[in-house]
């Protein structure tokens, strides 16, 4: 596998002498792989020189695909000027997340409406396919890619692809979700911390935000930020936080290999000789729309401070959701025996019963219709011990107070859109052709239709709001 980076740095593109060896374009990383798939990762300013490398590498077609994190400006500003996108007989297809608002499509026009830009994007010469995304796996020519939200105020996701033996993961505009380890206090890792690591366990080369140092953080806190640099540090200060990273990773016996992207850097990663873990199933599912379940979402706001209440509830229905408030703990559990919700998000100070108890009653009880439902704690502050005590009692992540309500916002979609409903289809038997065989040869496939079965089959699709095909009739 190949990757090369063509954009480095955030925010805004910094060309200059200061920038000269990491470069100055903004996000954007080419990989192909041995099987010929070509994918970018990303569309900042970095693209425009990406683009006319592809098109004077040989005669068209040049198809390929384009994998989006996020559509702030520095990850879709080459969008525009990517040269492949003009020639008639490409082919591409757009990946990026699916919000509960407007498309990727919709998203990318609107940067090339005729206020901005002289082109529309219906003008383009190539034929453009845009595919909305969510978490979960897809296959795209040989390589198969895993996604995962990030921790970002818009809507993030990062990719994980594996192919030709190797894996590389592109995870940029991410923060950690907990603060005491950016200190040196060494927490354990929880939450929404942890699934993030599972996502990076085992690969060969991970590409990952690190806008912010340590002493940067706490006043950039909510930003989502060695690759992505900051426009404001020059190749020297990106030195420096090498070194200290690499110092880091010897102080703890690591092996990990720590560098900085680089613009025109080439890496060529070989295949392992063992055997690679894999990352969930090889079923799509990051691909399915999940907008029809979105609408029937409902999420239960259960907070005493009413500047909380007041923004997550905005935060809530702004997205369309349909919102719940309560303030008596007692009242939580019987609400959830009798409706099934899509996120809880709780506080302390409830009336009846304290956020914990609520917590452990919601995990064990067995008239809880979904004793799974994702329950987010909001907090004051971060404390680890605290954390990990209500980690044990049922909480699956934590909003640390103050945030915005357009933080609150996209935090809600990742949870909401992670539990949406996805339609799966049942893995075939090992004998599946002999089951085949014994189904024709009792000729029931070869009966006339008969409508009665047409009629029973609508009834039981509409009585249990299923997909008729969903349904069997057993005579």
């Amino acid at each position: 596998m190949l990757v090369r980076f063509w954009g480095t740095r955030g925010s805004i593109a910094k060309p200059g002498p200061s920038t000269v060896r990491y470069g100055g374009n903004t996000s954007c990383v080419e990989l192909r792989s041995s099987g010929g798939t070509l994918v970018v990762l990303d569309c900042g300013t970095g693209a425009h020189g990406l683009g006319q490398a592809l098109v004077a590498s040989g005669p068209p077609p040049i198809n390929g695909h384009i994998l989006i994190g996020h559509t702030h400006w520095d990850h879709i500003q080459g969008f525009p000027f990517f040269a492949p996108l003009f020639i008639p007989g490409n082919e591409w297809h757009i990946y990026g997340p699916r919000g509960v608002g407007s498309s990727l499509r919709e998203s990318l026009s609107g940067q090339m409406q005729s206020s901005y830009f002289p082109i529309t994007l219906k003008e383009l010469g190539a034929t453009l396919h845009y595919h909305d995304l969510v978490e979960g796996t897809l296959e795209i020519g040989d390589i198969h890619v895993t996604t995962q939200y990030l921790h970002h105020p818009a809507l993030t996701l990062g990719y994980r692809l594996e192919a030709d033996g190797v894996t590389v993961v592109y995870s940029t505009d991410h923060e950690p979700h907990s603060t005491p380890r950016i200190a040196g206090i060494q927490a354990p890792l929880a939450g929404e911390d942890v699934r993030h690591a599972r996502f990076l366990a085992d690969a060969d080369l991970v590409i990952h935000d690190a806008q912010y140092t340590a002493d940067q953080f706490p006043a950039k806190r909510g930003w989502g930020q060695l690759f992505h640099h900051d426009p404001t540090r020059d190749d020297d200060a990106v030195d420096r936080i090498v070194a200290g990273a690499r110092d880091l990773v010897a102080r703890v016996g690591g092996a990990t290999e720590v560098f900085a992207a680089a613009e025109g850097q080439l890496l060529e990663l070989d295949r392992k000789s063992t055997a690679m873990p894999s990352v969930g199933s090889r079923e799509e599912t990051a691909r399915i729309d999940p907008a029809l379940t979105l609408s029937l979402s409902s999420v239960v706001v259960a907070v005493a401070d009413p500047r909380v209440a007041r923004i997550l509830g905005d935060a809530v229905t702004d997205d369309g959701l349909r919102l719940v408030r309560i303030q008596d703990g007692n009242a939580i559990p019987s609400l959830l025996r009798s409706e099934r919700f899509s996120l809880v998000l709780l506080q302390q100070g409830l009336k009846g019963r304290d956020a914990l108890q609520v917590c452990r009653s919601l995990r064990s009880d067995p008239n809880v219709i979904d004793r799974d439902v994702p329950i987010v704690l909001v907090r004051n502050g971060e404390n680890p011990a605290e954390q990990q005590a209500e980690a044990e009692a049922g909480v699956t992540d934590w909003l640390i107070w103050p945030f915005s309500e357009e933080y609150a916002r996209t935090r809600i979609r990742a949870w909401v859109l992670r539990e949406a409903c996805r339609w799966r289809n049942a893995p075939l038997p090992a004998d599946e052709e002999r089951r085949l065989e014994a189904l024709h040869q009792t000729g029931l496939l070869d009966t006339e239709a008969e409508e009665r079965f047409d009629r029973y089959t609508r009834i039981a699709a509409a009585l249990f709001d299923v997909p008729i095909a969903l349904v069997s009739l057993v005579d």
